[in-house]
């Protein structure tokens, strides 16, 4: 069966039930999509900021001082696991550190990684995006967890240069 134009240019149902779940997964609050004469508006309203109205109680032996000293400890910790390359998602999806189940992920803290390698998969509206390296170096860290969520732009995962 072929398609004529006008049926590539309209959505169908599975298409639209895949657009809703990334959305539903995703922290997006408005997406449109319009091809050819069909237009798909999924909103949601923003979540209001879940402000405590007390503080949570602290574990016996913190101090104020000691929690505060953890909490800048650990930023700091993000922060230089971000130093290198960064590889980023160019999707909003679903990220896969394997190309299936039963395979061996593509790359883990410690693996050589050349130039142009593919380091990861996104999976955006049943169709597997491999994410590829632009520079060779050591695979520092990987920062999202296998099968989870991720948003256009975010690091995924963070390679030390050789150069």
């Amino acid at each position: 069966m072929t398609r004529t134009r006008a049926e590539d240019a309209n959505m169908d149902v599975e298409e639209i039930k895949a657009l809703i779940e990334l959305f539903e997964r995703s922290s997006l609050t408005e997406l449109t999509l319009e091809r050819g004469g069909a237009r798909l508006v999924l909103k949601r309203e923003a979540a209001a900021p879940v402000v405590p109205a007390e503080a949570a109680p602290k574990a016996a032996g913190t101090t104020e001082a000691g929690a505060g000293a953890q909490e800048q400890e650990e930023e700091q910790t993000k922060e230089e696991a971000l130093e290198g390359y960064v590889v980023h998602s160019p999707i909003v999806g679903t990220f896969y550190r394997r190309p299936s189940p039963d395979e061996d992920p593509y790359v883990e803290v410690g693996d050589e990684v050349r130039a142009g390698d593919v380091v990861c998969i996104v999976e955006a509206m049943k169709v597997m995006n491999e994410v590829r390296t632009e520079r060779a170096g050591v695979v520092k860290a990987i920062l999202v967890e296998d099968a989870a969520p991720v948003e256009y732009g975010q690091p995924l995962i963070v390679i030390e240069p050789f150069d």
